[in-house]
């Protein structure tokens, strides 16, 4: 539903694709801000399941129209913030999924998942992915040795950004970056190594696979040994894993002296995306995540179905 960095249009059609029927409805910003319209107009009571992509700061203030959805499935990439003690969004992820406590959050996290579950929310993980039919390794030359592509500002970036420029002060790494779609691509395909610093976010980013894909082989900040085995990340075999400034430096230095361990690296890794974290794969993994039985939903009071049906419009 929600405008993201990238198109999703791929990862919507696999997941239609693997159910017996689904319909995908693209909203706007203001048909976000106001669901309980949208589920009348496309009568929301007709479905089993209603999956939603959007961000918390437009659900957050609809909790009495979502709370009618028995069905209710939220597609989720950013409640590692709930855990980020510096993020605006620090405990809100939990306070209002825990108002919704038969609904299914899909969270990109192995952590982050478990954790919701602890607190009571019905989370299971299944990981972000990238769209194979733009993201690829297009066999150009690789010009920079070791580059970070992708945004260090904002106070979810801070150790991100902290992280990045403490090697950059000690090794050649270029921190940049650049426009979405086939300019991010070209440029990826350009990077030898790519560092990607994902501190204190709990989970792996995107960028990681999408630099898998390119080709680059992967220097990534380690979230941990349950995370690392749940993603299938091998340290030596298909990316290599650092946890402190120091180890960063000295394994990017290592993969600077041996070209011969980034072509390894590289390609274990490409290989390893291609298999797991395509939106082919992804989104068949969302559908069955999608159809699992879920809780049942508390009944409504009178006066909830009061509100709803005079405010909205709205019958389940």
């Amino acid at each position: 539903m929600d405008e993201q960095r990238i198109n999703l249009d791929h990862l919507y059609d696999s997941i239609r694709c693997a159910l017996d029927h689904c319909d995908v409805v693209r909203l706007s910003k203001s048909q976000q801000n106001n669901l309980g319209r949208v589920l009348r107009q496309h009568n929301g009571s007709a479905y089993d399941r209603i999956v939603i992509f959007s961000r918390l700061k437009r659900l957050r203030r609809q909790v009495d129209v979502l709370r009618c959805v028995p069905g209710l499935v939220f597609l989720e990439h950013d409640a590692c913030q709930n855990y980020m003690a510096g993020s605006k969004y620090h405990c809100l992820y939990s306070r209002f999924y825990l108002k919704l406590p038969w609904a299914r959050v899909l969270s990109s996290g192995v952590g982050v998942a478990r954790r919701l579950r602890g607190e009571g929310v019905d989370a299971l993980f299944v990981s972000k992915g990238y769209d194979e039919r733009v993201v690829s390794d297009r066999g150009t030359e690789r010009d920079i040795t070791a580059a970070f592509v992708g945004s260090i500002n904002g106070h979810s970036y801070v150790e991100r950004r902290r992280m990045l420029e403490s090697i950059a002060a000690r090794s050649e790494l270029l921190i940049t970056r650049t426009d979405s779609g086939q300019r991010y691509v070209e440029l990826l395909n350009r990077i030898r190594v790519f560092v990607s610093a994902d501190v204190g976010m709990g989970e792996y980013m995107v960028k990681n696979f999408e630099a898998m894909a390119c080709g680059c082989a992967l220097l990534a900040w380690s979230q941990g040994e349950d995370e690392d085995a749940a993603m299938g990340f091998e340290d030596g075999r298909n990316v290599l894993l650092y946890r402190s400034v120091e180890e960063a430096v000295e394994k990017l230095e290592r993969l600077r002296a041996d070209p011969a361990l980034v072509e390894r690296i590289a390609r274990a890794g490409q290989e390893f995306a291609l298999q797991h974290y395509t939106f082919a794969r992804v989104g068949r993994d969302l559908a069955r995540a999608i159809v699992e039985p879920m809780r049942p939903r508390p009944e409504l009071t009178f006066w909830q179905r009061a509100w709803v049906r005079i405010r909205y419009g709205l019958r389940f």
